[in-house]
C-alpha cells in the first residue's frame, strides 16, 4: 500500500536533532525529503561522536529516508536553487537563527510569493519573537531554561540533565503535528501557512501539572528522584538483588497491591487509605515498603505484581531494551541497508497507521550525495550544474 505522505515533498533546511527528527518522521511516512546541507561540513551532527564505521551515530539516528544536496547559501546561485525547489515543494522547514532566512531571501513571505500552497515551518530555541529570540538554543540549554532540570534528580542534590534529548524530540513532534495540521487545512482551503515550533514552548507544554500546581498553590516543584509529587507509592525501590519500579496510581491498585503482598495491615492503616493520605504520609509508607522489598529479588516482586495487575517495571539499560521481546514484537528496531555499515539498525517509527504504514527506503545520506540528481530533477542541465560548481554554489 502507498504510504500516507506519498507525493509530499519536504525541503529540509534544519540541522542537529529537532528539525531532522521531524522530517525523518515525514520521510518514514512516504514524503520525499530533500536535506539541504553546507557542502563541506554538512549538518553539524555529522561531527558528533560516537561513530559507526566512521559515520556519526547521532546523524544516522535522525536522517534515514532522506536525500542530501550540498548548497553553499553564501552564493546567490545556491539561494536560487533553494527557491526553485521550494516552488515545487509542499513543506519547507528551517532552523536558522531569527531573521537569517529572511536575510537570504528565503523567509516565509519570499517563499509564499513563489508558492502560496507551501507549509513553512520554523524551528527555534525560544521562538521567533520576544527578548530571547536571538539566544542560541540546544537541548541542554532548554532543559535548564524550560524547568525540567529543576524537577529532575535526587532531592537536595545538584540539578542533572535527563539522559535522552527529549527537549529536541518533543520539539520535533510539535513541528510534525503543526505541519500535518497545516497540510490538512490546506486540503480544505488550498492555502499554505506558517508554522512554528520551539524548544521552549515544547517544554512549557511538557511542564504540564508542575506549572499548574505552582500556579494553584504557590509551591515550587522540586526534584523527588524517581518519586511522583501527586502519587504514592510511585517510584523506584531497592530489592534484595537490584532495583525495580512500582506504580500505584489509584486506590484500586493500592488494594490490589496490599492483597498481593499480604499487607492487609497497610490497606487498613488510616494513614494510607487514599492517595492524598498516602502522599501526606509518604515518608512513613516508603520506609515500610523499602524494608519489605529488600526481602525478595526484583524478579520475584515484579512477577507477583504482574499477577495482581499492579504496574511495575525493570530498569532496563539500552542493551536490555534493544533485546526486549516486546520491542521486537512491535518491530521498533529496524534494519537500514547501508553501503558502509553492513548491520545498520536503529529505532523505527512509532507511528502506527495500519493502511499506510511507515517504511525504510533509504539509508541516511552521505553529504551532498544526491546533489546532481536533485538538480537534474529541478530542470538543471549538465552545463548548469557545472556552472554552479564553478561559482562555488555547490562547494565551499
Amino acid at each position: 500500500m502507498p504510504s500516507a505522505l506519498d507525493g509530499i515533498t519536504v525541503l529540509d533546511m534544519t540541522r542537529t536533532l529537532a528539525g531532522p527528527f521531524c522530517t525523518m518522521q515525514m520521510a518514514d511516512m512516504g514524503a520525499e525529503v530533500i536535506k539541504v546541507e553546507e557542502p563541506t561540513r554538512g549538518d553539524e551532527s555529522r561531527q558528533w561522536a560516537p561513530f559507526w564505521n566512521g559515520i556519526s551515530c547521532y546523524f544516522l539516528a535522525a536522517n534515514r529516508n532522506k536525500r542530501s544536496i550540498g548548497l553553499n547559501l553564501k552564493q546567490p546561485e545556491a539561494v536560487e536553487v533553494v527557491k526553485r525547489i521550494a516552488a515545487r515543494a509542499d513543506v519547507l522547514i528551517e532552523s536558522y537563527r531569527a531573521g537569517a532566512a529572511d536575510a537570504l531571501g528565503l523567509g516565509y513571505e519570499d517563499i509564499k510569493a513563489l508558492n502560496p500552497r507551501i507549509v513553512y515551518c520554523s524551528v527555534s530555541g525560544y521562538g521567533r519573537t520576544g527578548p530571547a529570540k536571538d539566544k542560541p538554543g540546544y537541548d541542554l540549554m532548554l532543559q535548564a531554561y524550560g524547568g525540567v532540570m529543576s524537577v529532575t534528580g535526587e532531592p537536595d542534590r545538584e540539578p542533572v540533565r535527563i539522559g535522552y534529548s527529549l527537549v529536541d524530540i518533543t520539539c520535533g513532534w510539535i513541528a510534525y503535528s503543526g505541519i500535518m495540521t497545516a497540510l490538512f487545512q490546506r486540503e480544505r482551503t488550498g492555502q499554505g501557512q506558517r508554522v512554528e515550533a520551539s524548544l521552549l514552548e515544547g517544554q512549557m507544554a511538557a511542564s504540564s501539572f508542575h506549572t499548574v500546581s505552582y500556579l494553584g498553590t504557590g509551591n515550587t516543584p522540586v526534584p523527588l528522584g524517581t518519586a511522583h509529587p501527586a502519587l504514592t507509592p510511585y517510584q523506584m525501590f531497592a530489592s534484595g538483588d537490584g532495583y525495580f519500579i512500582l506504580g500505584v496510581a489509584n486506590d484500586g491498585l493500592w488494594e490490589r497491591f496490599c492483597t498481593a503482598t499480604g499487607r492487609s495491615d497497610l490497606f487498613d492503616d488510616p494513614r494510607f487509605t487514599t492517595n492524598p493520605l498516602r502522599v501526606d504520609h509518604r515518608d512513613e509508607l516508603i520506609a515500610i515498603l523499602a524494608e519489605m522489598f529488600l526481602k525478595g529479588a526484583s524478579a520475584e516482586w515484579m512477577a507477583l505484581l504482574d499477577k495482581a495487575g499492579v504496574p511495575n517495571s525493570p530498569i532496563n539499560q539500552i542493551p536490555a531494551l534493544v533485546a526486549d521481546a516486546q520491542v521486537e514484537e512491535r518491530e521498533m528496531i529496524v534494519s537500514v541497508p547501508h553501503p558502509e555499515i553492513p548491520d545498520l539498525r536503529m529505532p523505527g517509527s512509532p507511528i502506527r497507521v495500519e493502511n499506510s504504514p511507515p517504511s525504510v527506503r533509504y539509508y541516511p545520506p552521505r553529504l551532498g550525495e544526491h546533489t546532481d540528481v536533485i538538480l537534474e530533477e529541478m530542470g538543471y542541465s549538465a552545463e548548469d550544474i557545472s556552472h554552479l560548481r564553478e561559482v562555488g554554489a555547490l562547494g565551499g
